[in-house]
């Protein structure tokens, strides 16, 4: 591994352990040239996936992308980054269950928005906005409303939206 702070390839390591989710394994490392210490994670690399976008292009699926619009949606919501990346790994595991070369981009937000509607309302109606493209707020609204059907509110939740 490359050193962070001075580009060496000389590293030793200093420590190993799997992760929490037992998806990982966390390793401590040790730059020989600079004495710096940084930390690296190794997953187990899954089959190239592609996914084929709405203009008919193909590209690998990228789990840093997929993680990153998980974590976009989420932003400033109380879910851990643990979750997020658990919600990834169950997306990526389901996908490759189904043992397809390639997905259509419309059925990985599909998986995505699905994984999200159980982690945060709020969290999945972001994405929407995005996966579904709203262009004006009546957009939101109805997304709202559909999800307000589908999920039963608790007493101490307020209603976002009055009849």
């Amino acid at each position: 591994m490359r050193c962070p702070k001075c580009g060496t390839i000389d590293d030793k390591v200093i420590d190993s352990r799997l992760s929490k989710d037992g998806v990982s394994i966390r390793r401590r490392r040790e730059c020989l040239g600079c004495e710096t210490r940084f930390t690296t994670y190794e997953v187990l690399e899954h089959n190239e996936m592609r996914v084929v976008k709405r203009d008919g292009r193909r590209e690998s699926l990228d789990r840093q992308k997929l993680l990153s619009s998980i974590v976009k949606a989420c932003e400033k919501r109380p879910i851990s980054l643990e979750q997020m990346e658990r919600a990834v790994e169950d997306i990526l595991q389901e996908l490759e269950a189904q043992q397809d070369r390639e997905i259509s981009s419309k059925k990985l937000g599909a998986h995505v928005m699905s994984r999200l509607h159980t982690i945060d309302p709020v969290a999945y109606v972001r994405y929407a906005s995005v996966y579904r493209e709203f262009q004006e707020v009546g957009d939101f609204i109805d997304e709202i409303e559909s999800l307000e059907k589908r999920v039963a509110r608790t007493p101490d939740q307020r209603e976002l939206f009055k009849a």
